[in-house]
């Protein structure tokens, strides 16, 4: 995982926090502290303002978690593998590794979601309902009301909302947003056909997005627009959300062409066969200026006699210094063959592009009998998927 860290570990999912989280976690807790809750109570202490902000926050991405964890456990109760969970800069995402095998699986996995968000915020409600002792005048005049009571209500009624509002907008009908999903799966179900439902479902998250973005324009230009006012940042904000909402509907849905352009294809018809490789005893200089220069590759197999002993990199060849690049052998900077992972001819080759994804890195040798007889590389499988367009319904 690049770019963020891990926090947890929960029902073995890993959640992870990517550094453009911090972006939206600090700008959600400077509203909260600076203008949200100043503006209800006045009379509060910076220090006390503070606090009940910063716990907030917390409490909200940790609903964000419990929105993503629903999704996560109803998938791998139905064996479908879930890795990891990311926090970023929108919310959170579920590594889903595979996709749904029904529509009936798609429906239930999205709905899910959604729900636990609008329980959590119904949940909240009711019980900040239950300490301030006095629904009826709180439903009158909340904001009188919400000024009269004390931190742990307010903060209640701040999350209440806020998780509703999440699982609202979940169920707007934008592939791959929970609603989107939810479309897919009844289009899926009524065309027998997940890529048509795919690129049905992922034009409705285009259009949402598009949607966004020239309602954020207008908004940013000083246009009145019904509910959401004549806000410049916020309008800013929508554009923003349109755009990252355009991008992920376009790119889930071509994962999902490579994936059903991949599926039943065997390594054997896409790896490289002309592939280069080297010695463990030729000097790195050598390495560098013989093979990485000369030629288009990056990574090349290591070879002692016909056997396949490791493999070696251009990061590899960055981890020590010019001035050493004599002195060392490629076998002292290779990735030893006990700590490769490899790809195998009769394998499926949507499987290798999974663990390459998964692993960040390139390509990989494919080994019959203990022997390289081909190289993989994510480059050759996604020129084989545009070359293989439209051959499939």
């Amino acid at each position: 995982m690049d770019g963020g860290f891990k926090i947890a570990r929960i029902f073995g999912i890993k959640i992870y926090l990517d550094w453009s989280w911090i972006f939206i976690f600090v700008l959600v807790t400077w509203n909260l502290v600076a203008l949200v809750f100043p503006s209800i109570h006045p009379e509060w202490s910076f220090g006390l303002t503070f606090a009940v902000g910063l716990s907030a926050s917390l409490l909200f991405f940790a609903s964000v978690v419990a929105h993503e964890l629903a999704h996560s456990l109803v998938a791998k109760a139905r064996g479908l593998p879930i890795s990891e969970i990311t926090l970023f800069l929108f919310g959170g995402v579920s590594n889903l590794q595979k996709e749904p095998t029904s529509p009936q699986e798609e429906f239930i996995m999205a709905l899910v979601g959604p729900l636990t968000s609008i329980i959590l915020g119904v949940s909240f409600l009711i019980i900040g309902l239950f300490l301030i002792g006095s629904s009826g005048r709180f439903l009158f005049s909340p904001q009188t009301s919400l000024s009269q009571i004390g931190p742990v209500p307010t903060l209640l009624f701040w999350l209440g909302p806020i998780n509703i509002f999440l699982g609202i907008f979940n169920l707007i009908p934008g592939f791959p947003l929970d609603d989107g999903r939810l479309l897919r799966s009844i289009l899926w179900a009524a065309t027998n056909n997940l890529e048509k439902a795919t690129k049905y479902a992922s034009f409705g998250g285009r259009a949402v997005g598009w949607l966004f973005i020239l309602t954020g324009i207008f908004m940013a230009i000083g246009a009145n627009i019904p509910f959401l006012g004549a806000d410049p940042l916020g309008g800013l904000w929508l554009v923003f959300i349109g755009w990252f909402l355009n991008n992920i509907a376009r790119q889930s849905y071509e994962e999902v062409i490579i994936e059903k352009r991949l599926e039943g294809v065997a390594v054997s018809s896409v790896m490289n066969r002309e592939f280069s490789f080297v010695s463990p005893d030729i000097t790195v200089s050598d390495l560098v200026y013989q093979k990485i220069m000369k030629t288009d590759s990056k990574a090349f197999p290591v070879v002692s006699g016909e056997d396949l002993v490791g493999i070696v990199c251009l990061d590899d060849v960055r981890k020590i210094s010019q001035d050493e690049w004599e002195k060392n052998t490629v076998g002292k900077i290779m990735t030893p063959k006990d700590k490769l992972d490899i790809a195998y001819p009769e394998e499926n080759t949507m499987e290798v592009l999974e663990k390459l994804v998964a692993m960040d890195i390139c390509q990989l040798p494919v080994i019959k009998d203990g022997k390289v007889v081909g190289m993989i590389d994510r480059k050759d499988i996604l020129e084989w998927v545009q070359l293989h367009l439209g051959k499939k319904d």
